[in-house]
C-alpha cells in the first residue's frame, strides 16, 4: 500500500529535473534499499517544518538513512548542482543570461551578548567582598 502524499513531496516533474543531479548509488556496493525521491521527500518535509529529523512522520526512511544521504549529497556536491540548475533554469526561461550579472549582500547585523538589551551595554559587577576588600589595601606606587 502507497503512503498517503505530503504536501511537500515532490511531483513527477520536479522529480524529472532532480533525478539526475542525485549522487548514483556506487559500483559494486550494495544496492540502495531506499528510494532517494523519498529520502528527498523526507528532507523537504523537514525543512518545511522545521521540526528535527527525528521528529519526522513514520512512512519516511529512518532518520539516521535520511541524515546520512544529506550528508552524502552535500559531500558530493549535489545540493551545490542542484542550486544552480534551480536558479539557472527560471532565468533562462525568461530570456535572461544563466548567471546573474549583480548581486545585492544584506549584511545587517545585530551585535549583543546572551542576555542582550542593557545588560549587554553595563560594565561587570564586582562582588561585594571583591570591593570592601581592594578598598581598604592600600595600593603601592
Amino acid at each position: 500500500m502507497p503512503r498517503r502524499a505530503y504536501p511537500t513531496d515532490l511531483t513527477d516533474d520536479e522529480w524529472r529535473v532532480l533525478e539526475p543531479l542525485i549522487p548514483p548509488a556506487k559500483p559494486g556496493g550494495r544496492p540502495r534499499g531506499v528510494d532517494p525521491r523519498e529520502i528527498m521527500n523526507a528532507i523537504r518535509s523537514q525543512l518545511r517544518a522545521g521540526g528535527a529529523g527525528r521528529l519526522a512522520p513514520h512512512e519516511f526512511p529512518t532518520w539516521q538513512t535520511v541524515s546520512a544521504s544529506f550528508r552524502r549529497w552535500q559531500d558530493d556536491g549535489a545540493w551545490e548542482r542542484i542550486a544552480g540548475v534551480l536558479r539557472r533554469d527560471p532565468r533562462v526561461a525568461l530570456g535572461r543570461a544563466p548567471e546573474p550579472s549583480a548581486a545585492i549582500l544584506d549584511s545587517q547585523t545585530v551585535k549583543t551578548t546572551e542576555k542582550g538589551g542593557h545588560g549587554a551595554t553595563t560594565g561587570a559587577r564586582r562582588s561585594p567582598a571583591a570591593s570592601a576588600t581592594s578598598s581598604s589595601i592600600p595600593r603601592a606606587c
